[in-house]
Parts: C-alpha cells; sequence; structure tokens
C-alpha cells in the first residue's frame, strides 16, 4: 500500500489528508473516503492523464481510500496525489520522496497540472507538520513564495512530479522562485504602483465635518455611517478611505492572503502575500450568502463580510438592503468572526472588518433639503426604519452629509492630501498598538468592555458629561459603549493620554440617529 500526503481546507487552516492507494487481485477501481462528485470524477481524468504519458492501468482492483473518511473531500486537488499512487502501486516507478511533501494539483487530460484552491494554508500546514515542502500547480505555488524555510516546487505537469520524486536528479529549477512565472511577475510587481488608485482627499470638495468622521473612524479602525442625498460625496469619501489606512502588519497579511486562498481569488494573478487592505463593495441587493459566507455540504466559501478581513466593507444604499442581511450584520460586526453551520459541518471564519455604510435619508433622497423632498413623513420614517436600533447601535460614527455649496464647488478649494490624513492616523495606531501590547486586539475599536473599563478611565466631570447625554439621548449600553470608545481614539489623534469632556461631547455629536427626536 502506498500513502501520499495531502490536505483539505476547513476555514482558512488546513487538515490532513492521506491518500491511500493499494492494488490487489479483482477488478475495477474503488474510490472510498466520502469523496463528492468533483473527486469521484478524478478517476476518469487520472487514468486519461496516465495513459496519455504511456502509464498502464493494472487489471486488477484498484482501491484509493481519502483518510480519515468521516471527512467530506471536495474538489479536483486530489488527482495528483491519486495518479502518483497509482504509478507508485503499480511499481512502474520508484518514487523514494514521496512521502517528504504535500501534494496538490488538478490534472488535466494531457498531465498538465492546474491550479488548485487553498495553496497558502496547506504550504503551512506543511510547514507545521514538518514536511520537507510542498509540491504545487506553479500558479498555485506563487501565493506562498514569502514562506522561504521549505521547499516549495511550481509543476506545470506529471513529467515534472515525477522528476522531484524519483530523486536521480537536481529539481531546483522547478523550485518556485526559480520558474519563469516567477520571474515575470517579480519584474510586473516592481513595476506596478506600490499604492492603489485611491481618490485622494484633496480632490473632495467641502465636507469638513465628514472627513473628520473619517478620520477618526480610520484611526481606531470604527464603523461609519454616511447619510446624505444624492451627490453630497458619500460614495467617493468612501473609497478615499481605503487610501488612509495604514500598511498590514505581516500577521495581517497572512490571514488575509489565506482568506483569498481558500476563496480561490488569487491563483496565477496574485504574487506572495496581499499587501494592500481589501476594499469590498457588494451591490445592495447581494444575497445573504454572498454577504455572510455559505455553500453546500463541507463546500463553505468565505462572504464578503470575510473578504473585507483587515479592510473596509462599503455597504452603499443600505437602506435597500434586504432586512435578513442588514440584520445578519449584527453577529460578524461584534464578535468579528462568521459561524456558517450545515447539517454536517460547521466552519468559522474571521471578520474583523471596518464597516462603511451610506444611505439616503428618504426614499427620494432630499429629506431636509428645502422643499425638494417629495416623501411623505410615513414613506420617510418606513424607509430609515429598515435600518434597525441594533444595527445602528454598532456602528460607531452616524454622519449626516449636506450638499457641497456651489461657491465652494467653483472655487474648488482643496484641503489635506490623503498623505497628510494618513500620517496623522498611523501615529494614532502607534498610540494603539502599544497600549494593547500583551492583548489579542490592536485597535479601540476592538475593546471589551473589561478593556474598555480598564483603558479608558473617565474622570468626574467626563462622567458627568456622558450621564448628561445618555439621559437627554436615551442611549442603549452598547451605544454608550461605542462613545467611550471614540472618545480614545479622538484622545489618540491629539496624543492625549487622558480622555476630556470635548472628546465626550464630539464622540456622541457622531450618534444623531440615536436621538429621541431624530426626526427621520
Amino acid at each position: 500500500m502506498i500513502n501520499i500526503n495531502a490536505a483539505k481546507c476547513i476555514g482558512i487552516d488546513a487538515v490532513a489528508v492521506t491518500v491511500e492507494v493499494d492494488i490487489t487481485n479483482g477488478i475495477g477501481i474503488h474510490l472510498v473516503g466520502l469523496a463528492d462528485a468533483a473527486v469521484k470524477e478524478s478517476l476518469l481524468r487520472t487514468v486519461t492523464a496516465l495513459q496519455s504519458l504511456g502509464f498502464r492501468i493494472p487489471g486488477k482492483k484498484i482501491i484509493i481510500n481519502l483518510a480519515p473518511a468521516f471527512m467530506t473531500k471536495n474538489g479536483s486537488g486530489y488527482d495528483l496525489p491519486i495518479a502518483l499512487g497509482i504509478i507508485a502501486a503499480s511499481g512502474q516507478r520508484e518514487l523514494p520522496g514521496l512521502g517528504k511533501y504535500v501534494i496538490m494539483g488538478e490534472l488535466g487530460l494531457d498531465a498538465s497540472i492546474r491550479e488548485v484552491s487553498g495553496a497558502l494554508p496547506i504550504v503551512e500546514y506543511a510547514v507545521k507538520s514538518g514536511f520537507s515542502g510542498c509540491i504545487l500547480p506553479v500558479g498555485s505555488a506563487m501565493e506562498a513564495i514569502e514562506y522561504g524555510d521549505t521547499l516549495i516546487f511550481g509543476v506545470k505537469n506529471l513529467t515534472d512530479v515525477l522528476r522531484i520524486l524519483e530523486e536521480k536528479e537536481d529539481p531546483g529549477d522547478l523550485l518556485v522562485w526559480n520558474t519563469r512565472l516567477y520571474q515575470k511577475m517579480k519584474r510586473e510587481n516592481q513595476r506596478r504602483p506600490r499604492k492603489g488608485e485611491y481618490m485622494d482627499f484633496s480632490e473632495i470638495i467641502g465636507q469638513e465635518g465628514a472627513k473628520r468622521g473619517v478620520e477618526i473612524a480610520c484611526a481606531g479602525n470604527h464603523n461609519i455611517i454616511f447619510v446624505g442625498p444624492p451627490g453630497s460625496g458619500k460614495s467617493s469619501l468612501a473609497k478615499a478611505m481605503a487610501g488612509i489606512l495604514p500598511p498590514m502588519t505581516t500577521e495581517e497579511a497572512v490571514v488575509t492572503s489565506k482568506i483569498y486562498s481558500v476563496a480561490g481569488r488569487t491563483a496565477v494573478r496574485h504574487f506572495g502575500l496581499i499587501r494592500q487592505r481589501p476594499f469590498r463593495s457588494p451591490h445592495y441587493s447581494a444575497s445573504l450568502p454572498a454577504i455572510i459566507g455559505g455553500g453546500g455540504g463541507e463546500s463553505i466559501l468565505p462572504g464578503e463580510v470575510t473578504l473585507a478581513q483587515n479592510g473596509i466593507l462599503f455597504l452603499d444604499e443600505l437602506a435597500l438592503m434586504p432586512k435578513s442581511v442588514v440584520e445578519a450584520l449584527r453577529g460578524p460586526i461584534e464578535d468579528r468572526r462568521v459561524v456558517i453551520s450545515r447539517l454536517r459541518s460547521k466552519v468559522s471564519f474571521p471578520a474583523s472588518f471596518m464597516l462603511v455604510a451610506a444611505s439616503n435619508p428618504c426614499p427620494c433622497g432630499y429629506y431636509g433639503e428645502g422643499d425638494r423632498c417629495t416623501c411623505t413623513p410615513g414613506q420617510r420614517l418606513a424607509y430609515m426604519s429598515r435600518l434597525s436600533g441594533p444595527i445602528m447601535d454598532r456602528i460607531d460614527l452616524q454622519v449626516y452629509m449636506r450638499p457641497v455649496s456651489p461657491g465652494k464647488l467653483v472655487r474648488r478649494e482643496k484641503g489635506e492630501t490623503s498623505a497628510e490624513v494618513a500620517g496623522r492616523i498611523l501615529k494614532a495606531r502607534e498610540i494603539q498598538k502599544v497600549r494593547f501590547a500583551g492583548e489579542e486586539i490592536s485597535t479601540n475599536a476592538e475593546m471589551s468592555s473589561r478593556q474598555t473599563e480598564k483603558f479608558c478611565p473617565l474622570s468626574p466631570e467626563c462622567q458627568r458629561v456622558l450621564e448628561r447625554i445618555i439621559d437627554r439621548m436615551g442611549l442603549s449600553a452598547r451605544a454608550f459603549s461605542r462613545i467611550v470608545k471614540v472618545s480614545r481614539t479622538i484622545a489618540d489623534l491629539a496624543g492625549r493620554e487622558d480622555i476630556i469632556p470635548s472628546d465626550i461631547t464630539e464622540a456622541a455629536g457622531y450618534r444623531f440617529l440615536d436621538r429621541r427626536d431624530a426626526g427621520m
């Protein structure tokens, strides 16, 4: 019996799968081990690929077991391990290196090898498990080029794999760092601009108050919603936010890259770890599985809340989204994780993102702008009631944006650049990094109740101000916590160690939708 090391992704981590191949007296090819339809179809692909290279299929009983048997195996990545098992078990080639590597790949009918998803978690699993390295399709192997402490072979066909496993010659040219694809993508990466094509803050005319709210949100990783009429700059301001966030740490880049690897979003098109923070902007008609994640059986894929990990999830026209989708955001926002349960499986994905939402104040969009609004009070109330109290409680800053005055539009007076704003945000993030050293968080928005009490002490004067605000506005306990966290971020931006009453007042000013007399 021959054993080949493979892997399977559950969530964003890979676990061991052993492909066992045994050839005995009898007839037929039997595949067992809870394989789904894609894996069962691999038998015909594998047989055809082997025959294309002149290998024979033994006229005996071939038993292929994917262990452990209690776990469903899905996808086409087991083609290559199965083919190698048949070759080794039938004695057609001696493969002394077979047990040293984790091997995955989809076979073409001509024995070429196509990309598979989840390459980055698979390489991480191989490193932690002590294997010599991985053998992966060259496009998939590109995801893991920054794992320089293990051997990662990028192969194009079955012949390349046999060269590595026979150990008769040096296969160094097949290491992913020596491939032509790597050299090509390295040149393209060097020519590619380091910064994404984001709108600069100086290009957004006016809206100084909203820009201040954006700066606070980015400094503390707080959720924010823009409410205002069409053309007031809500979408432009949201898109500009991606250019002022601090760069990702290596740990953040690894987690984000693993998510995109599992989702199959990086093969061939990406070089190494994802270093730019994601900016996800799904349409307001997106379904619940598209936003939260889902799939059948154990083929569960991450949704937009997970693809926005360590970045921004921008939901335009939030009031037009299905209520079930909006309400489903409450869990990921609070827990920074999303758990997707099915009858036979349960998968947990990270979902630590900054929610940026935008909405018109009424169906026509012009409520509050003179007599332009054509909506009845009942229509306005029904429209804004779609943004329920619980979801608004979880949004730290609520910013109302009015149209820019004609004078400012004509004069086009430019304000601060994104680089200037980003500099202040980075300083505030550095303060938080030092503050939360030893904790499992890195920003103010992530603080628990215990951490808020520890890191946000309030003076008696601040307590009196906050008490009056809560009593006047009728705020919930969660809204109170959000105000304190935002106050902590405002103090960080000012470089103050202590929170002062003006910080509390400014933070409370960003909760206009919570007021008893909000009038929406």
